[in-house]
């Protein structure tokens, strides 16, 4: 059963990517925004070991905003987009925004490999079974949600972005002021 469900998981990810893919080649000027979502939602919460040994609950950053993004090692999309979320977690360190990417059904030892290539200093967490990602509204990889500083989800990102673009990192910044 398990394995099913990682092999439907990947395949449903996969084919997503395509459409992704194709959707972000044709627009990549748009792709550099944040479209807020039209329902809003309490971000669920989880905690999950992170490459690094140590353990990550989503609910310690309250009052942060937070960049979570669903990844994975095989997807070219999310290849690109992390020396951009790098970039960006170096410009705003100190600044209550927080950078933090699941990769999804992968082992621990294939994303140490992809940080050899990909070297980031924020939390790459491990949803290993798939768990995490389920509780999200996920199209495709990468898929991005911005959370607020109460804990909801304000916004989605369906594909790749460079994350240390300043219009980005403007809307992000904007979400901490009352």
């Amino acid at each position: 059963m398990k394995t099913l469900t990682r092999s439907f998981l990947r395949c449903t990810i996969l084919a997503s990517w395509f459409v992704l893919c194709a959707a972000q080649a044709a627009d990549n000027d748009a792709a550099q925004t944040l479209s807020p979502l039209p329902k809003p939602f309490a971000a669920p919460d989880f905690t999950l070991p992170g490459e690094d040994g140590k353990t990550y609950r989503l609910s310690d950053y309250r009052g942060n905003v937070v960049v979570l993004n669903f990844w994975a090692t095989w997807c070219p999309p999310c290849r690109y987009e992390m020396p951009s979320m790098e970039r960006a977690h170096k410009k705003v360190q100190g600044e209550k925004i927080v950078l933090l990417a699941i990769n999804v059904g992968e082992s621990e030892d294939r994303v140490f490999e992809f940080t050899g290539q990909y070297p980031v200093t924020f939390p790459l967490l491990l949803d290993t079974e798939g768990a995490i990602i389920q509780k999200y509204p996920v199209i495709g990889l990468p898929t991005t949600f911005v959370i607020d500083p109460r804990g909801i989800v304000t916004h989605r990102a369906i594909g790749g972005r460079e994350w240390d673009d300043e219009q980005l990192l403007a809307q992000l910044r904007k979400l901490l002021k009352p």
